[in-house]
């Protein structure tokens, strides 16, 4: 791996603040549940390339958690970034899903990872559970120290994930073991109680702020903005629909409804008239709100974070968000 490439100033990309926090992020980052073999497996060497391929591109943050192919996201992460600088990147992980050594066998499959099922997700929002967690993962990327942890989808531990794993990643960030804190969800309500009620930098919300959903723009991203948190976008495809809408395409990780699908090819066919493409406005949409400091993309290969990186510098002109607006699209 002896051609990574090294950042120098001249190529060094624009970086966001998130919240109050010291940490800066790329407006554009790698999610890398697609590299642990969501869905079906990732040849590690076309792992690995992908990351280059990314950092080829100036994208300097990476999102990752335990949940990622049972701890195999950060292990790959970790053989790519040791030959880096550590203050060249940041890197985000998940508390709330612990893994414990497992004798099932068979495949993770049941939870959307192509691995083998060599470990078992415990859930677990105490204070002990988030300590144990991060110092896990601490040891699968080899870093004494991350940018970001998030508490990973505690929608059906709230009241744990508020009195106990909140205030120990408070005192996380207060040892300096971490720079930044917040929670990430598929969800916006409790993510807005977040952003209301606790102390925390950043937020990731996933899947509800694209072309098609706009749950965040109702209350959590005003909120964000309000209180000078900042927000992280994943999901801006929807799991398919934006990237290439056609019959069979995936929305939120099941079958895009026929009504969707009709929606997200009269978009297309928008951006393609104003010169654009559906990749590059959906992209440009999450990108454009001014809490939303990083927009993460979930590529398998080096191809995949290429087309990405291109579609987020496409030019998108302000005809075509008049034109959806204008026909309800928007």
């Amino acid at each position: 791996m002896s051609d990574l490439p090294a950042p120098t100033a001249p190529d060094r990309p624009v970086r966001r603040r998130l919240g109050r926090s010291g940490v800066e992020v790329t407006p554009l980052a790698l999610g890398t549940s697609g590299i642990a073999g969501l869905y079906t497996p990732v040849p590690e060497e076309q792992a690995y390339e992908a990351v280059r391929a990314a950092l080829r591109r100036g994208i300097r943050h990476f999102d990752t958690a335990p949940h990622y192919g049972l701890g195999l996201a950060e292990r790959r992460l970790r053989a790519v970034l040791r030959e880096l600088p550590r203050d060249t990147y940041t890197v985000s992980t998940k508390v709330g899903r612990r893994l414990e050594p497992s004798d099932a066998g068979g495949d993770d499959l049941a939870h959307g990872f192509a691995v083998p099922a060599t470990h078992r997700r415990v859930w677990d929002f105490s204070a002990d559970g988030v300590r144990r967690g991060l110092e896990a993962s601490l040891e699968r990327l080899g870093l004494d120290r991350v940018d970001v942890v998030l508490l990973h989808d505690p929608d059906d531990h709230e009241e744990q994930a508020f009195h106990e794993a909140y205030p120990a990643l408070e005192r996380l960030r207060s040892e300096g073991v971490v720079g930044a804190i917040g929670a990430g969800m598929n969800q916006t309500a409790m993510l807005t109680r977040f952003v209301r009620d606790t102390d925390v930098d950043v937020v990731l919300c996933a899947n509800r702020h694209t072309l098609l959903d706009h749950g965040a723009a109702a209350e959590l991203l005003p909120a964000a903005l309000d209180r000078g948190v900042s927000v992280l976008v994943g999901g801006v495809f929807n799991s398919g629909l934006l990237a290439d809408p056609r019959p069979g395409v995936t929305y939120d990780y099941a079958a895009a409804p026929a009504a969707l699908l009709e929606r997200a090819l009269r978009i297309k066919e928008a951006a393609e008239r104003h010169g654009t493409s559906l990749r590059a406005a959906a992209l440009a949409h999450c990108a454009a709100h001014p809490a939303v400091a990083a927009v993460l993309v979930g590529a398998r290969s080096a191809a995949e974070v290429d087309d990405c990186a291109d579609r987020f510098a496409e030019p998108v002109p302000d005809a075509l968000w008049e034109d959806l607006r204008a026909t309800g699209l928007l």
